[in-house]
């Protein structure tokens, strides 16, 4: 997740994150307002989506959320004519395809889309992150078909399938995240509701990436007899994505973990899970790994030392429960500590 990511550079282990001068979209002509407070996108398809979204807030099965995440207590009436976006060609964004490392995991987004398919997990976001802007710099709209991808340039198009229900839609990559091990894609709460999950929170997904003007895929991807936390299967070429090609049974294996970062204090021990020169970006991130923390976020918090912001998870009593609360975390094991001061 993921309102954060503007520019990043890696200094003394650490991320550093830092603005970019990337202009949002334009907000949505002024509409009457409906029972959520939300005014319709600019433009409505006349038929609408095959997969109405329904969602009852509090019902058996609707999950947990973050303090206020989630969807708001009343849909709007337009939701299911909202239409899904159509691949064409956008410039990258300068600063949100930059390699950048997160708890030890290093990223390299893709230069390029329609090269990449992947299974593994989706999970979606909502109301906490409306209205914030996103990894692109672009407002974040949980009424639009969106997703946030670790490595899927920025801005892309992609088809999300299903596994469990075989539904698939299309949306666009604007955000970065999320970071938890096995996680491929979080997608807005629009598209998660239309794959029919959002009541789960999260569900198994084929991800493929979507290169424009080529034919976009109508068939159901075959899928590993049992995937694995994650499966990427790079694709030869382009037209490629219009072929349904089995994925293998074993994850691609990830380069070894970056040390993670550390801070030694009187208190104890903890790890940074970023630092920002923003505290509006260390607040969003804050609020999105709390989302995956459980019964660790009431460690989570902000040390601001002049311009810079580091988040930090703590206190530990020593680098070892510091790096086993890392690989909880990650789901990545043998981690390295390293201090950053």
């Amino acid at each position: 997740m993921k309102k954060w990511f503007k520019r990043a550079a890696v200094c003394g282990g650490a991320v550093l994150l830092v603005a970019c001068g990337s202009a949002p979209r334009k907000p949505a002509p002024t509409a009457p307002a409906t029972p959520s407070g939300e005014a319709p996108p600019a433009q409505l398809s006349g038929t609408p989506s095959p997969y109405h979204c329904a969602y009852t807030a509090g019902a058996q099965g609707s999950g947990g959320f973050y303090l206020d995440d989630g969807p708001h207590d009343t849909l709007p009436p337009w939701i299911d004519l909202v239409p899904e976006p159509v691949p064409r060609w956008e410039p990258l964004n300068r600063f949100a395809n930059n390699p950048y490392t997160v708890l030890g995991q290093s990223f390299t987004p893709l230069k390029s889309p329609g090269s990449l398919k992947q299974q593994g997990t989706a999970s979606w976001y909502g109301r906490k992150f409306h209205g914030q802007k996103t990894s692109s710099g672009e407002v974040y709209d949980m009424y639009t078909m969106t997703a946030a991808s670790p490595i899927l340039p920025i801005p892309s198009y992609a088809r999300v399938t299903n596994t469990k229900n075989g539904r698939s839609v299309i949306v666009r990559v604007n955000d970065r995240g999320p970071f938890k091990k096995g996680r491929v894609m979080d997608l807005s709460f629009l598209a998660a509701c239309r794959l029919g999950y959002a009541m789960n929170g999260s569900t198994d997904v084929v991800v493929e990436s979507l290169a424009p003007g080529q034919p976009i895929p109508t068939d159901t991807p075959q899928l590993a007899t049992a995937p694995a936390a994650v499966v990427t299967t790079p694709l030869a070429d382009a037209g490629a994505t219009t072929t349904s090609q089995p994925l293998p049974a074993a994850p691609v294996v990830a380069e070894k973990p970056e040390p993670v970062p550390v801070t030694v204090s009187a208190a104890g021990v903890y790890l940074q899970l970023g630092a920002f020169s923003s505290l509006g970006n260390a607040e969003n991130f804050r609020d999105h790994w709390a989302r995956d923390l459980e019964g660790d976020a009431a460690k989570l918090g902000i040390q601001s030392s002049g311009n810079i912001h580091r988040v930090r998870l703590g206190p530990y009593p020593d680098r070892q429960a510091a790096l086993a609360a890392a690989e909880r975390l990650t789901g990545d094991h043998n981690l390295q500590a390293v201090i950053s001061r």
